[in-house]
């Protein structure tokens, strides 16, 4: 068995060059110190967009992308297909998990200041690839043409609707057309299964690309630690714990899947009356709740414009932040980084949390 592999590399090998890589395998290695069990969180984002493929191809085979027919498809998925209840659940608990990964690496990222030069390239398509994960999660929530689902995107879209300037053409952009109907679930359906992964895989890449390039950050506080202490080698050593910790996400998504199985509820129904609480992702329930607290008017304009604004302005200072928080030899630690961060992450978990409760 072990020299018909041996025979087979030797193979490969002569047609497309595997030795270099190998030798990169073993010669890199990932900084050791107490914060090293962070950079997990973005091989668990990694590993749920896989999984997010996987499943999403296997439902593509009995899904209908249309207005009569896809809440059908979707329901003879979940009872006629053998386990595609479940494979609609871990695609619909995979695509929830994968968002909050993303946000934790994110925020990890952010504390530990591994942005700064020369990672700002790794910064800004981690930035994108999260706002990718996001219209995922919202292009794909409209698929199964449920009733929450439809009402939650007439709400989604409204909000996009309230955007300045380009706000009516990105609601009917995303709409294609003035109100959320068949043809918005055909243009979801497209943004979902080709334009988000298209972009998504091209920005992986490139993001995979500047880590290797850079190498992982060691944060500021850990650096005397980290030169004292061997990296950990990349291949088997930090692979296998990387795997390992792979098995633990997907045996919490299991565990979601098979004791939480996603439902489907009823057909939308585009004149009935708007079930209570109608609420978008919890990804974007804090601004849904910020707004709901804005009064109608302030100073004279409209309150869901202003906050708008203020997010948008919140957005592009987050995303710039490479920019904004300059190193300099004598700066270690700064406290605007830890308290911008904790007081952003304490707003959004407050937000949420009032919107989940529906106060």
């Amino acid at each position: 068995m072990r020299a018909a592999a041996t025979r087979l590399y030797h193979w490969v090998d002569e047609r497309i060059p595997l030795s270099p890589l190998m030798e990169f395998a073993r010669e890199k290695s990932v900084p050791s110190h107490r914060y090293s069990v962070f950079y997990f969180f973005g091989g668990a984002t990694l590993f749920f967009f896989g999984l997010q493929v996987a499943t999403g191809i296997l439902l593509l085979l009995y899904y209908k992308p249309t207005a009569e027919a896809a809440f059908e498809s979707v329901r003879f998925i979940m009872t006629e297909v053998s386990f595609g209840w479940l494979i609609r659940s871990l695609h619909s608990w995979s695509a929830n998990l994968m968002v909050l990964c993303a946000l934790l690496h994110m925020a990890t990222v952010f504390f530990m200041r591994a942005y700064r030069k020369p990672r700002e390239m790794t910064w800004w398509t981690g930035a994108l690839l999260l706002l990718l994960s996001m219209g995922f999660g919202f292009s794909g929530y409209l698929l199964p043409w449920n009733e929450l689902a439809f009402f939650a995107t007439r709400v989604g879209t409204d909000m996009a609707g309230k955007t300045p300037l380009i706000g009516e053409f990105l609601s009917q952009f995303l709409r294609g057309g003035e109100d959320v109907t068949g043809a918005t679930l055909t243009r979801f359906f497209g943004f979902h299964v080709a334009v988000l992964p298209m972009i998504a895989t091209t920005l992986l890449l490139l993001h995979l690309l500047f880590i290797q390039r850079q190498g992982m950050s060691v944060p500021d506080s850990q650096t005397g630690e980290a030169a004292r202490r061997p990296g950990t080698k990349f291949f088997p050593n930090y692979f296998l714990r990387e795997l390992m910790g792979w098995a633990v996400a997907l045996a919490i998504l299991a565990a979601l899947a098979s004791l939480f199985p996603w439902e489907l509820g009823r057909k939308a129904d585009a004149f009935a009356p708007a079930p209570a609480g109608i609420k978008p992702e919890w990804y974007f329930l804090f601004m849904f709740q910020t707004l709901k607290y804005l009064p109608a008017t302030i100073a004279g304009i409209e309150g869901e414009f202003v906050g708008l604004v203020f997010f948008g302005v919140a957005g592009l200072l987050w995303f710039f932040w490479p920019l904004i928080d300059r190193p300099s030899p004598e700066d270690k630690r700064s406290p605007l980084v830890t308290t911008v961060g904790v007081a952003a992450l304490a707003f959004i978990a407050v937000m949420t949390l009032l919107g989940y409760i529906g106060y």
